[in-house]
């Protein structure tokens, strides 16, 4: 089910409702149906590599963690 965005005409409550397309849901705050569906913008994953730039590296010199200082220098074994 997608998380819509509403704004009551009631009494102006913005909210989010997850909920199908076919079910009307109602202001968390006076009850009322009469809702207008706000326009919403959605996130993505990535963003390449200004974003994350350790991650856009690729595997380090073990190909597990990505240390540069290769296999025996891994954090997670101590």
């Amino acid at each position: 089910m997608p998380i819509f965005e509403y704004a009551c005409q009631g009494c102006g409550h913005e909210f989010e409702a997850l909920t199908r397309a076919s079910v009307q849901p109602e202001c968390p705050r006076c009850r009322s149906h009469e809702l207008a569906k706000k326009l919403s913008v959605f996130a993505t994953a990535g963003g390449g590599e200004d974003r994350m730039p350790e991650m856009a590296a690729g595997p380090g010199a073990c190909g597990t963690c990505g240390h540069p200082g290769g296999p025996g220098a891994c954090a997670w074994d101590d």
